[in-house]
């Protein structure tokens, strides 16, 4: 582990910032040569002429920005011209945001990418971004983004943008947050007060058991203490296992293997386990029945899983409708190469616009004003400012917008009811964070993209069901299996091994 440690700090990522649901960024030298490097991103970004100011000749583009967030409410439009008021005024550029639903995300984001859809910016993370790239989808941003936003690029710490690496190249602009992961699950108070919870003696998900069974004997058969959707499952269930920024749980490394062997993450004892658990439960009448198809989560649910940070309940409980929420850690903090690609935007490698797109993305990181709208919505509806632009009280709970997903939060305000300190003990949380074994290796997936695709497909045929605790575990594994490998599996597992060998030699 110590090695691990000091191998990482001589090549690669730490100190960053999050909000509630997020995770970030990679470090790639093992992938560096250019024979791994797709030459149709490289093309792209290398015949990019187009002015640094728009503005100059009188031209103010609209960038398309593709994100991930929730239903737009109707003062949605009002919000977003505010903003390109500011931004068009500041540096010539304006905005159209286009939100995927958190259940449409991963389809609408796939279908985008694979038809050409055009784009200018796009929220990607460890379980898309590495398989994007391959594909020539983002451009390559390793000169640019020091030349047309400096500023930017002093911001983030260079271990930082080493971490979004692919083939030694920049292809996306990392949000600047927490690099470490720490779970979280959280109760809704009154369920803990009424039914005596003690919080502290729940480690494991099989001492979740007895407080469920009790919720759920007290409060009668159509409440579900687990209300899960489709495309969160358990949230953090595969957190035990490094994926190596594939995007694909079913192959890993168990994150404090020394020997920093690659498994078949689902035959692991661990995971079955958990899986029988999560079946038990939804036989149970805990989880939701319709939990495999359902996209969108209900609001004040009694309990969720959620990758955070002290003071995440704050926000919470104002989006949500909840009173109080009981937050607990249950695992980390922990570094991977993929906490650290958690949150990334990319540029379109046929954007227009590239220069502007990353002047955007500058003034969002540097620019207080700019971020606070973005997080929160609408200046004196969504939010009202308190403490200059430093602390802010949230007004509505409809803005859909994931703040991870945008920048820093080393600009952004504190909602009031949080602790002011709120992003110094975010700090802590980086420091005090151990390390996977497996901390700094990004698998090389140049060569294993038809493998990738294939293996990915039969994850997402099964994982909803599977994740949700809708299907049997000891019947769907083996099957699953079995598909997986019949798809690549074997091929991805034994690249994965010879590269983390070389790695780590």
């Amino acid at each position: 582990m110590k090695r691990t440690k000091k191998k990482w700090l001589t090549i690669s990522a730490v100190a960053l910032l999050t909000t509630a649901l997020a995770g970030c960024g990679n470090s790639n030298s093992n992938s560096e040569s250019s024979s791994s490097t797709p030459s149709n991103d490289n093309k792209a970004a290398s015949t990019q002429t187009e002015t640094s100011k728009p503005a100059d000749s009188g031209e103010v583009p609209t960038l398309v920005w593709w994100t991930i967030g929730g239903q737009t409410p109707a003062n949605f439009d009002k919000a977003i011209a505010a903003m390109n008021d500011y931004t068009a005024e500041k540096i010539g550029v304006k905005i159209d945001i286009k939100v995927a639903s958190w259940g449409d995300w991963d389809t609408k984001i796939n279908t985008i990418v694979n038809t050409g859809e055009p784009f200018d910016i796009m929220f990607t993370n460890n379980s898309k971004y590495s398989q994007q790239v391959t594909m020539g989808a983002f451009a390559d941003l390793t000169d640019l983004v020091q030349s047309e936003s400096p500023d930017l690029y002093k911001l983030i710490p260079q271990k930082v943008w080493d971490g979004t690496k692919i083939g030694g190249k920049i292809y996306s602009v990392p949000t600047y947050k927490d690099s470490s992961l720490t779970q979280y699950w959280v109760f809704d108070d009154k369920y803990v007060q009424k039914y005596g919870i003690d919080t502290a003696a729940i480690k494991s998900l099989k001492d979740l058991d007895k407080p469920f069974h009790d919720m759920k004997a007290g409060e009668g058969k159509s409440f579900y203490p687990l209300s899960l959707t489709q495309g969160d499952g358990f949230n953090g269930f595969f957190n035990g296992y490094d994926d190596m920024t594939l995007g694909l749980p079913p192959i890993g490394v168990k994150v404090d293997d020394a020997s920093r062997k690659v498994v078949s993450v689902l035959e692991q004892p661990d995971i079955m386990d958990g899986l029988k658990q999560l079946h038990q439960w939804y036989q149970d009448g805990i989880i939701n029945p319709d939990a495999p198809t359902k996209t969108e989560a209900d609001k004040a649910r009694p309990f969720f899983a959620a990758q955070a940070f002290p003071g995440a309940e704050a926000s919470w409980q104002i989006t949500e409708g909840v009173e109080k929420y009981t937050m607990f850690q249950i695992f980390g903090p922990i570094y991977t190469t993929s906490t650290i690609q958690g949150s990334l935007n990319a540029i379109s490698a046929n954007s227009k616009y590239k220069n502007e797109a990353l002047k955007y993305l500058q003034l969002v990181n540097t620019d207080p004003k700019l971020r606070n709208m973005l997080a929160f919505g609408e200046l004196g509806v969504d939010y009202d400012n308190v403490d200059g632009e430093k602390v802010i009280e949230r007004k509505s709970d409809t803005w859909p917008l994931a703040a991870y997903t945008q920048g820093t939060f080393f600009d952004l305000a504190v909602t009031k009811g949080a602790p002011v300190d709120q992003w110094d003990q975010v700090r802590k949380l980086n420091d005090q964070a151990t390390s996977s074994t497996n901390l700094g290796f990004a698998l090389d997936i140049s060569k294993l993209s038809t493998e990738v695709a294939n293996t990915k497909a039969v994850w997402d045929k099964y994982r909803y069901e599977l994740l949700t605790g809708a299907s049997d575990p000891e019947k769907m594994v083996p099957k699953i299996v079995a598909e997986l490998k019949a798809a690549g599996m074997d091929a991805i597992t034994k690249a994965a091994q010879e590269q983390v060998d070389t790695y780590f030699k």
